[in-house]
Parts: structure tokens; sequence; C-alpha cells
């Protein structure tokens, strides 16, 4: 499979695939085909369409294969942001936030992703459950807005106000922290909590959280809408 990234701010990802050579997707994700690229609806078992649906995916994924000769698939972003190719392999799993997948070659794992403090689960932007993407192949994932990558060292951590983090290397943690001092929590305009990630690994993180943008937005719809 050969890929290019096109396009901003509304990036897509074209992908040319070989004879038999099969793409994974969620519900709605496909742009464009060739017309002997063949879809399949599958679920995988119970337990994992469960996993997906928590991890904020729908439960059954679409199957994308090339039949008969080469093929070409397209997948657009569904919001102002960027397109991210990952490399997964033992030892370089992804952990992003939910929704983020957008496509995958036939190799890759989609499966849910528990943080272990509950703290994350009723305060953190990033939630309590996260996605994990495992196996081999190539993933595509959806960043909103500019993607910023860090690389933190054994024991180096950062600071970020809550919906930042897009998708760390599984080799991270992240815990939510209470912001201090009752005036910085109430006046500060920071909200009560912060994230904070500490390495090893790579961070991605993002500059237009779409729940920001849904705040920023909130006042010029009418009430109840």
């Amino acid at each position: 499979m050969k890929y290019s990234i096109e396009g901003t701010p509304l990036p897509v990802v074209i992908c040319d695939l070989e004879a038999g050579e099969k793409m994974i997707t969620e519900k709605g994700a496909m742009s464009w085909m060739t017309p002997n690229m063949k879809m399949e609806t599958v679920g995988g078992g119970a337990g994992k369409m469960i996993g997906r649906m928590f991890s904020g995916e729908a439960m059954f994924q679409n199957h994308y294969t090339a039949e008969g000769g080469p093929g070409q698939i397209a997948y657009a972003s569904s919001f102002p942001g960027t397109i991210l190719a990952f490399e997964i392999g033992q030892g370089k799993e992804i952990i992003a936030q939910k929704s983020a997948f957008l496509a995958s070659t036939d190799g890759v794992t989609l499966s849910v992703a528990f943080q272990k403090k509950m703290g994350a689960g009723f305060f953190g932007g990033e939630g309590f459950i996260m996605q994990k993407l495992s196996g081999n192949g190539t993933a595509f994932v959806e960043i909103d807005g500019y993607v910023k990558e860090y690389e933190l060292a054994e024991g180096e951590t950062k600071v970020l106000d809550t919906g930042y983090l897009a998708a760390m290397e599984s080799t991270c943690k992240m815990e939510i922290t209470s912001v201090k001092g009752l005036k910085n929590k109430f006046f500060g305009g920071e909200g009560f909590f912060n994230t904070v990630v500490t390495g090893p690994g790579k961070i991605y993180l993002q500059s237009m959280p779409i729940n920001q943008v849904a705040d920023v937005l909130k006042p010029f719809f009418p009430a109840g809408s």
C-alpha cells in the first residue's frame, strides 16, 4: 500500500492498493474509491464491538479490498486539522483520543484503552477511555488543528490543558491533576484540572480541540439548539 496525505486545512489521505490488499475504516470514513474496491461490513465479535463503541467508534467496521487489480481509496478528515500516519508494530503501539482513528491496513487492531486513574474519566478532557492501536501495519489518525510533537525523556513531564492531548506512544503515562489554589480554579479561566503526561515516549498535541471550538461557538447558537 502506498499513500499520500494532501490538502489543508481539511486533509485527505489517498491510498493506492495492490490487488488483494485490504483497508479497514470506520463507518462513513470513505470519501471516494475506484469501482473495484469491494466493501464488507464486519463486527469481529461482541467483545471487540463493545470495545470500539466505548472508544468512540462504531461497533461495525468496513473492510475494503482491491479486487482484480490495483485499487484506490481515499479518506477525508471530518474537521479542520491534520492526518498523521503511524507505523504500528511490536512496542510501537499508539494511544489516541476517542474518535481519532480514520483508517488502517488490515493488520492493525483498534481496541479500548482505559486510563488507570478514575479522575481521568470524570474530569479529563481526554477521557477515561481512549483508543489503542496495536498489531502491525499503517494507521491513519485525525488530529484537530495543527499538531505539535514532543519527545519526552524518561521521567520528563508535560502539563496540558485538558483536550490538547491527541495521541501518545504507549510507553507514556497520563494522569489528571487538580489546579492548585482556589482563585486559580475559579477565576483563572483554565478549568479545575490539567493533564500531565510523563515519558519516555513521543506525544502529539493538537492546537484546536473540537470541544474547545464547541465552547467558543456555543454563545452564537440559540438556546436549546
